[in-house]
């Protein structure tokens, strides 16, 4: 068993509002930045450094999309024939009005039943982001404070970090790392990624932490409750390493109330300590 095990959510470039003196050029900074993911990054490499003789085990999830994707302006077009912008929100009424049309043609009824399936368990409606941890780019790449403090960690217990990569199927979102929204029944990446959970569970204690707390952390943890076992207590979630997207910051209050009232811990990175 692993005693303590990091599990740091999509702590990647795209997600995060650095400064200029992180980009790889000027005109090349974050395309989807959370406000006070930068400093949730620093203080996650910075837990890291202090608690890393200690920590046993660390599994890193990375969104990992490319240009074409259902969430992404490239799939959409408007009703005469623009681009959908970045932000807009698509149901499927609005697609059979005629509103929005996926570009290419053969794609109406696979998305048509897309958004039927997610509107029915009622948890998000289809969100065209804009193109963001593309494959390849430097986006796609993990914080380098938190790459920094994973790699000395490598070093001086003489493990490796556990990636898991998630988002690649274009026809469905993956917010979560243990199963896509709407999974695809020709994709086995897109079901519930039994490897990951045996890794979870584990361990004796799971910390949690990553970007954003109203997506990708949110979604996580709340499909790892619903396949763990024993103690939620077990559970921590490191709360200043971890912030919402522009708009959720209620998703991201009642996501921590509704944890703490099912027995998670709700900590800070300078109040827990292994």
């Amino acid at each position: 068993m692993n005693r303590t095990q990091l599990l740091a959510i999509d702590p990647q470039n795209d997600f995060c509002d650095l400064p200029q003196s992180f980009w790889p050029a000027p005109d090349q900074g974050p395309a989807l930045p959370v406000a006070g993911a930068h400093e949730d990054m620093q203080r996650l490499a910075a837990w890291i450094a202090r608690q890393g003789s200690r920590l046993d085990a660390i599994s890193i999830t990375l969104d990992s999309h490319q240009a074409y994707d259902i969430a992404h302006p490239a799939f959409w077009r408007q009703a005469d024939g623009s681009a959908v912008p970045p932000f807009t929100q698509i149901s499927a009424a609005q697609v059979r009005a005629g509103h929005y049309v996926p570009r290419d043609a053969r794609e109406l009824q696979p998305g048509l039943a897309y958004l039927d399936a997610l509107q029915a368990q009622g948890r998000y409606q289809l969100m065209v982001w804009p193109l963001h941890c593309e494959v390849g780019s430097w986006g796609h790449c993990v914080h380098a404070d938190v790459l920094a403090a994973c790699r000395r960690w490598q070093e001086q217990d003489l493990r490796t970090v556990h990636h898991v990569f998630k988002g690649m199927n274009p026809r469905t979102e993956h917010y979560s790392a243990i199963c896509a929204e709407v999974p695809d029944p020709e994709d086995s990446s897109t079901d519930i990624n039994q490897e990951l959970l045996a890794r979870l569970r584990a361990s004796e204690t799971l910390v949690i932490a990553g970007e954003a707390s109203s997506h990708c952390v949110l979604a996580t943890t709340e499909h790892i409750l619903q396949h763990w076992d024993g103690d939620k207590a077990r559970l921590v979630l490191l709360t200043d390493c971890m912030s919402p997207v522009a708009g959720f910051e209620d998703d991201h209050a009642r996501f921590l109330q509704r944890m703490r009232e099912l027995g998670v811990r709700c900590e800070t990175s300078t109040s827990f300590n292994i």
